[in-house]
């Protein structure tokens, strides 16, 4: 059986992509501070498709969580086929407002986190193949503070590394989803229906997983979900910067 790691697999992206995955009989490494969670959504999993789940609890934000990923990553005894770097948190899109220590960890886990999980990654992919699913966000493609930077990051690098890994059977893909249905929102104090965004621009977590998955298994370097945030990502090559700044500072992607 295949054998996924998913970061952020407590809620979310990342739980979603545990069950889907689990459906396919799809062996699990699920990762995130909280081992409570964790621990239930493995037991989920064991217990309606019979798969092997292993529960890693770590802090993404510190070296030593990222190390210990990373050496699970390394291991060629036993070897993963699927990374999913979907760890992340949002902050106040008001960046000198901010407490710096907080932007400090959201690029950890947003960039550093995600490339050196890569580097491992590739240790034991190359060769023998493999797939790498970096969640990122349609904000990645506008200007919209630190989180707009570290998507668009992600987007840039998995863009290179999809070409350049291909020679060894390795994708590299940024999924790109628009506003989503999650827990994001509401651990950013948002509640439902107060996000400032119109009910047309919000997916479903189940489509944005299934949409991603299929990319990733086409080779695709970038995975937008939904014909309408294609068509935005499509505006956003043509209209002005301040302009989509300016929309953009509706809600949260």
């Amino acid at each position: 059986m295949p054998t996924a790691l998913i970061t952020g697999a407590s809620a979310g992206l990342g739980a979603e992509f545990a069950r889907q995955l689990a459906r396919r009989r799809a062996d699990l490494i699920l990762v995130a501070r909280s081992a409570d969670a964790l621990e239930a959504l493995a037991a989920e999993l064991r217990g309606a498709h019979g798969v092997a789940v292993e529960v890693v609890t770590a802090d993404l934000a510190e070296e030593a969580g990222v190390e210990l990923v990373a050496a699970r990553l390394r291991d060629a005894a036993d070897p993963i086929d699927l990374l999913i770097n979907n760890a992340g948190f949002g902050l106040p899109l008001q960046f000198a407002d901010n407490d710096i220590d907080d932007e400090v960890r959201h690029l950890r886990v947003h960039v550093e986190a995600s490339m050196r999980l890569m580097h491992a990654a590739l240790q034991t992919m190359r060769g023998r193949g493999g797939r790498i699913i970096n969640v990122a966000s349609v904000a990645g493609f506008i200007s919209r503070s630190t989180y707009s930077a570290c998507k668009a990051w992600l987007i840039g690098f998995s863009r290179w590394a999809n070409a350049e890994y291909a020679r060894d059977n390795v994708s590299v893909t940024a999924l790109c989803p628009g506003f989503t249905h999650t827990s994001f929102h509401e651990r950013m104090g948002l509640a439902v229906g107060h996000e400032g965004v119109p009910t047309l621009m919000w997916l479903n977590a189940a489509d944005v997983v299934r949409a991603g998955l299929r990319d990733a298994a086409l080779g695709k370097s970038v995975s937008v979900p939904s014909l309408r945030y294609k068509a935005l990502v499509a505006l956003t090559t043509v209209l002005p910067s301040s302009l989509t700044a300016g929309v953009a500072r509706r809600g949260r992607v």
